[in-house]
């Protein structure tokens, strides 16, 4: 009888893993995105209907004794209800039908149920398990079916969620080889080329780093930009494949502990990529997309800028995929410091010293800078960024959003115009963006919009100092831009969006990379956009790159335009510099005189390539070549190294 009954188990439990297989191999667990809306309250009887007509399982009969056979009468005889007494009940008012309540699938259900997602079946809106991907009473132990409002939907996959036919599947799904969904890779874009050296240089790289996008993806443009420079040359295309190989990647653990006393790992990176020139200077972030590929295309963007800068200094990158969003302020300085247990090895005022990037600011540095300075044992070494080198001033921070302004100013002056009353777009909402936002107003534009990761206002009267003020106060404490509206009605804010359509005649995107797509792009041309300076590091994909040529934008490159960062770091990190005390309008004149080397620099170097100077591309392709030309110059003196 035991042997029997077990046996018949295992079947029963073979069946419903067998419906499993079935299940999952009909389904596809497609994610649904956060904010998506979703029907969480449905009536009595919406259930799958194709459910009902499937056939059950047969299970084999079983023995059973004879006391058995008897209750199961009983039961059975009190189960029945006379005719009348049924006709009475339906007679009786029927409950009204629920009305359907949409309400979207929100972030804090994603954190609490892991397991999971949301997905149309038959045109209606289900929550599916991620393990079983099925839902309702497809789920054999969940007594709630489809029906109930949203707690109860997740209360009947929660108990299956802990139910030993669930963790069956878990199990298979583990061990099966497809445990894990594809990745879905993003594509790169390869632009063509006219030379077969340019191609054959590109496509060595695509087959040694075939996953890394944004480093592919900025070395595309300077090796477009160099054809010419490789047509002159076949030296010059042996020291571009020497110089697309950084010198040194340090990837390095750092674990830290948190408030609670939990320990978390995160991942740090630093990319020397190159220092023929002088010893390297090049940001830290810290963003939870950090990863190596990004790491080197802040390097390689740095080296580019540093190259085409007056000053002697190499290039280099790096940071961590560490979030310090919500994070106190004990636990950003125990990350910083473990950070720099490891990193301190390969800085030093003659080798590498970082700057401030995304998610890293004066706090970041200063704890950065302790530990440093602590771990080796002396004060030397400075680190570039606010309030790092205490015995001066420190302007660095003005001087990149500065800088593009200026240089904005040098392009306008070529065309007889000037910056005062032109409409400017401004997005991102961090230093750079507000220091170009105070300057812009300075020189009497227009600014009309600024934006954060979760969306952008627009104040079509213009944002004057009192409403800069403002802002600066807002971002200072932390708050959502939304704030604006409630001391400027007129104004307007936009979720999930980017200020790109509205009517401009200057750009200045100052968030991240690649913030510019090709609709952005398109809809910046169409909003009368006739100049674009980028502040960040190749802020434009290479399609939207190709709709603002032919769209006629010119184009001011993030190595030419920002380099205002670089001479404020460098005069920091000079003990001459600093003995002076330099007033801010000294500064911002030695600033104004950086950058109008830099803008000439850049033309001439397209000038002599044939290049012609009202071409949307000549900044961008004279700014690569007169970078390239430094570091080959000084590549071929030193040798094969």
């Amino acid at each position: 009888m035991l042997v029997s009954g077990r046996g018949s188990e295992m079947n029963s439990t073979m069946d419903e893993i067998n419906l499993l297989r079935q299940a999952a191999q009909r389904h596809q667990l497609v994610m649904r995105g956060i904010g998506e809306e979703i029907d969480l309250e449905i009536g009595p009887g919406d259930d799958d209907p194709s459910f009902t007509g499937t056939p059950l399982v047969g299970v084999p009969p079983q023995e059973c004794s004879v006391e058995e056979q008897e209750d199961h009468k009983q039961l059975l005889s009190a189960s029945q209800v006379p005719v009348e007494e049924l006709q009475d009940l339906g007679k009786m008012p029927q409950a009204k039908r629920k009305k359907k309540v949409v309400k979207k699938w929100r972030e804090e259900w994603a954190d609490t149920y892991k397991w999971a997602y949301v997905d149309i079946h038959e045109g209606t809106t289900r929550i599916f398990c991620s393990v079983c991907r099925e839902y309702g009473r497809k789920h054999r132990r969940n007594p709630y079916g489809n029906e109930g409002s949203r707690n109860m939907q997740m209360s009947a996959l929660e108990e299956h969620n802990n139910s030993l036919l669930h963790k069956e599947a878990l199990r298979l799904q583990v061990a099966s080889k497809d445990k894990t969904l594809p990745v879905v890779e993003r594509p790169v874009y390869v632009k063509a080329l006219m030379s077969k050296t340019a191609g054959s240089i590109v496509e060595s790289i695509l087959k040694r780093d075939p996953h890394e996008v944004e480093f592919l993806q900025s070395i595309q443009e300077v090796i477009n930009s160099l054809e010419p420079v490789l047509l002159k040359s076949s030296q010059y295309a042996h020291i571009l494949e020497r110089l697309l190989e950084p010198e040194r990647m340090i990837i390095f653990r750092v674990p830290w502990v948190d408030d609670r006393g939990e320990t978390h790992v995160n991942r740090g990176f630093r990319v020397l990529f190159s220092q023929v020139l002088g010893p390297c200077r090049g940001g830290l972030r810290f963003h939870p997309s950090m990863n190596l590929s990004i790491a080197k295309f802040i390097a390689f963007e740095q080296t580019m800028k540093n190259a085409l800068s007056p000053y002697k200094l190499g290039g280099a990158g790096g940071g961590s995929d560490f979030d310090p969003k919500g994070r106190s302020e004990n636990e950003i300085m125990r990350f910083c410091q473990s950070f720099m247990d490891e990193l301190y090895r390969y800085l030093g005022p003659d080798q590498d010293l970082p700057a401030e990037d995304m998610g890293v600011g004066p706090r970041e540095m200063g704890y950065l800078f302790g530990r440093y300075r602590r771990l080796a044992g002396n004060f030397q070494g400075n680190f570039t960024g606010p309030k790092i080198f205490w015995s001066g001033s420190s302007l660095r921070t003005e001087a990149t959003g500065y800088g593009l302004v200026f240089f904005a100013r040098l392009i306008l002056a070529d065309m007889n115009k000037e910056l005062k009353g032109l409409r400017c777009v401004v997005s991102g909402a961090g230093k750079i963006a507000m220091h170009v936002l105070e300057k812009l107003l300075a020189c009497g534009a227009i600014p009309i919009t600024i934006s954060d990761s979760k969306g952008y206002i627009v104040d079509d009267d213009g944002i004057d100092f009192v409403k800069f003020s403002h802002l600066r106060d807002i971002k200072a404490q932390q708050r959502s831009l939304r704030e604006y509206l409630k001391s400027y009605p007129r104004a307007k804010y936009f979720d999930d969006a980017k200020p790109w359509q509205e009517p401009c005649d200057v750009a200045f995107p100052c968030a991240s990379q690649n913030e510019i797509d090709q609709p952005d792009a398109v809809a910046l041309v169409n909003a009368g956009c006739r100049i674009l300076i980028e502040g960040s590091n190749m802020p434009c994909t290479p399609q939207a790159i190709d709709v603002l040529k032919k769209g006629k934008v010119l184009v001011a490159p993030a190595k030419a335009a920002s380099a205002g960062g670089v001479a404020g770091g460098e005069h920091e990190l000079n003990h001459e510099y600093n003995l002076m005390h330099w007033s801010a309008e000294d500064f911002e004149t030695k600033l104004q005189d950086m950058m109008k080397q830099t803008y000439e620099r850049s033309l001439k170097a397209s000038n002599d390539y044939g290049i012609l100077k009202d071409s949307p591309e000549a900044l961008v392709h004279g700014g690569n070549i007169c970078a390239f030309l430094n570091l080959a110059q000084a590549m071929n003196d030193q040798g094969c190294v």
